[in-house]
């Protein structure tokens, strides 16, 4: 008995002991279980790290040139067809917008007969152009060629050298003289007179000739189809300099250059180079100087580029709007600075780039042109200041059969009707001068 109650004290204190486990156990399982536990979101990548700034840089870099250079092309593409890489045709075909002499006087009006087109919903019949002189004196094919090839906005034109299509021709080009054709001229038909050289080197028409001819064709910006020798157009008209990244005057060491062959110009143009020589140094090539260097050698105007700083682009003869390659090939593209004679100082900066040349006759005679030659020689900043617009624009191809076909259908569209009463007068009356334009301008004054 007493073992019996022994086991049931020991049982008894092991419940006692046990007792606060058991509610500690209960009251967990009575409490609220937490939500289990959502897995943690994925840690996102470390970002790539920035590449080195060099190498950033460059990427830039290239980014910018390839928008530089994209860009560049745009502005080249969006230039007229008759410019390099040009591609805007033309969208006009009024023939009142400034084709003919009377739209724009003073006007040479290339561009406006370049940028002539035809209405696109009409059929228009080609027209016949007749060159008098051959095909071989044009260095043209008959047909349509000349214009297809050339991608005329005006193609509906073909040449023929034919004597029998005098009498059904739309135009007749006669080339320096006037030999007409035994027909039966039809109304309407256009005589077109070309001359490339001045009056003094050009025939002399016979009476009957005088008042044949509808239009000319010259380097005189009043003509009807004005044919110049080189024809400058600005990139953009308001931008006629740029800042130059070269210096024309380095290492030069030579003054003054001139290639000549004829020694009796009606001009005096070699006495005058002689007098300038008296003040500065005139290096002069050929039969009239004592220096030489054969026209075929390419290294002739190479030199020029190298050694001068100055070259005397004088024409044979000081005639109106006459300015042929000597400026605009021996001197302008050239890095030389061109001292001009020839046409009038005011007919030289309608056809030259801006600030790309000296006039004699904006100085008082050659002591005073030498003293500002010696200026410019010894101030580079001054010097250069004449070869900033180089880059503003280019020389383009002026397209001469383009133009006479725009102008004959144009001429039918707009009908009109003009001839010259005496086209000899026209050519030759006050056109030319032996002495200097100012001296003829002071005549006139006084005479007036």
């Amino acid at each position: 008995m007493w073992m019996r109650a022994a086991r049931a004290l020991r049982a008894l204190r092991r419940g006692v002991l046990l007792l606060p486990l058991a509610l500690t156990a209960l009251a967990l399982l009575l409490l609220p279980r937490p939500p289990p536990l959502e897995p943690s979101p994925r840690s996102p990548s470390p970002p790539a790290p920035a590449p080195p700034r060099e190498e950033q840089h460059l990427q830039t870099s290239i980014i910018e040139k390839e928008e530089v250079i994209e860009h560049d092309e745009d502005d080249v593409a969006r230039r007229p067809w008759y410019m390099r890489g040009g591609e805007q045709r033309p969208k006009h075909s009024d023939p009142n917008e400034g084709l003919f002499p009377e739209d724009a006087p003073g006007d040479d009006r290339v561009v406006q007969q370049l940028m002539y087109t035809l209405p696109k919903d009409e059929t228009v019949p080609v027209k016949k152009i007749l060159l008098a002189n051959g095909l071989g004196a044009w260095g043209v094919p008959a047909g349509r060629t000349e214009f297809i090839r050339n991608k005329c906005p005006v193609d509906r034109c073909s040449l023929t050298a034919d004597a029998r299509d005098a009498a059904t021709a739309d135009a007749i080009l006669y080339k320096d003289h006037h030999t007409p054709f035994n027909i039966k001229r039809p109304p309407n038909q256009i005589w077109i007179l070309y001359y490339l050289e001045c009056p003094y080197h050009t025939a002399s028409l016979r009476p009957s000739s005088l008042n044949v001819f509808n239009w000319t064709s010259t380097y005189r910006r009043d003509s009807d189809i004005v044919a110049p020798y080189e024809r400058w157009v600005y990139h953009d008209p308001l931008v006629t300099e740029k800042e130059l990244d070269k210096n024309y005057a380095a290492n030069k060491t030579k003054k003054v250059a001139w290639f000549v062959s004829n020694c009796h110009a009606r001009n005096r143009r070699l006495q005058y180079a002689r007098q300038l020589a008296k003040y500065i140094p005139v290096d002069i090539y050929g039969a009239c100087g004592s220096h030489h260097c054969p026209r075929t050698d390419p290294n002739c105007l190479e030199m020029l580029d190298r050694e001068y700083k100055f070259y005397l682009a004088f024409e044979n003869s000081n005639c109106r709007d006459y300015i042929t390659e000597k400026f605009f090939v021996n001197g302008l593209q050239h890095n030389v600075l061109p001292i001009v004679m020839g046409a009038r100082a005011s007919e030289y900066a309608a056809a030259a780039p801006h600030n790309s040349y000296i006039h004699v006759e904006e100085f008082a005679g050659p002591e005073e042109l030498a003293s500002y030659l010696r200026r410019l020689d010894e101030d580079d900043t001054l010097y250069n200041s004449y070869f900033k617009w180089k880059g503003t624009g280019e020389f383009i191809n002026t397209y001469f059969f383009c133009r006479v076909c725009a102008m004959v259908h144009a001429n039918e569209r707009r009908q009109r009707s003009a001839h010259y009463t005496d086209v000899q007068a026209w050519w030759r009356d006050a056109a030319c001068t032996r002495g200097e334009w100012r001296a003829t301008e002071r005549d006139t004054r006084d005479n007036g």
